[in-house]
């Protein structure tokens, strides 16, 4: 990992392991209820590892904070600037392509806000999202491929499309220059059915 990826996933675990110890989970209990393994918590509070956006989005629901959150502490101000170059790039594909975090908002109704660039050959999977995610997308440059279950749609700049996002789902560009596209994801109700704690089979620090 680079610096700036170094700091980022440290400023992630940080946040995690607060978020974890003010509602006195154990770390077993925390990837209990993020359906992860101890050992990927337990990397991801560390800071040893660049964890992927599926396994951050587990842990933000499990923690019902949803995904800005874990970016960065909940703020009050009015308004928020996130100048060019400044967002949280979550996602790095092979080819130099990025997904980068631009902007969000807080529990209950989390929006997101995502830059992304595809390079050529690159694909981003997505797991199923909670219920009721849904997705929105605009191409701005090149063209992509959206698969959203067993449909698959192209689009080209300027094209958008809408679409559930509480099932699996993947962007791809194949050739030509790179593709770069603006995504909001819109997770209602985040926290809000999470009342019950996990059930408690472990000790963990």
């Amino acid at each position: 990992m680079d610096d700036s990826t170094t700091a980022l996933a440290q400023a992630i675990g940080a946040r995690v392991r607060h978020e974890r110890t003010s509602r006195g989970w154990t770390l077993d209990q925390l990837a209990e209820a993020a359906g992860l393994s101890r050992r990927m918590v337990v990397n991801v509070e560390q800071g040893a590892v660049n964890p992927s956006v599926g396994s951050l989005l587990r842990l933000s629901d499990a923690l019902g904070i949803g995904l800005p959150a874990l970016v960065e502490p909940p703020q009050h101000r009015t308004v928020k600037v996130v100048r060019s170059g400044e967002g949280a790039a979550l996602w790095s594909g092979d080819n130099g392509g990025r997904g980068v975090l631009v902007a969000g908002t807080q529990p209950p109704d989390v929006v997101e806000l995502w830059d992304w660039e595809l390079r050529p050959g690159e694909r981003h999977e997505s797991e199923a999202h909670t219920a009721g995610t849904r997705e929105l997308l605009q191409v701005h440059a090149g063209r992509i491929v959206v698969t959203v279950g067993d449909e698959e749609v192209g689009l080209g700049e300027g094209d958008a499309l809408t679409f559930a996002g509480d099932v699996p789902h993947a962007y791809a560009h194949e050739a030509g220059t790179p593709a770069r596209f603006s995504l909001a994801v819109f997770e209602p109700g985040v926290g809000v059915t999470r009342t019950a704690e996990p059930a408690t089979h472990g000790e963990g620090s």
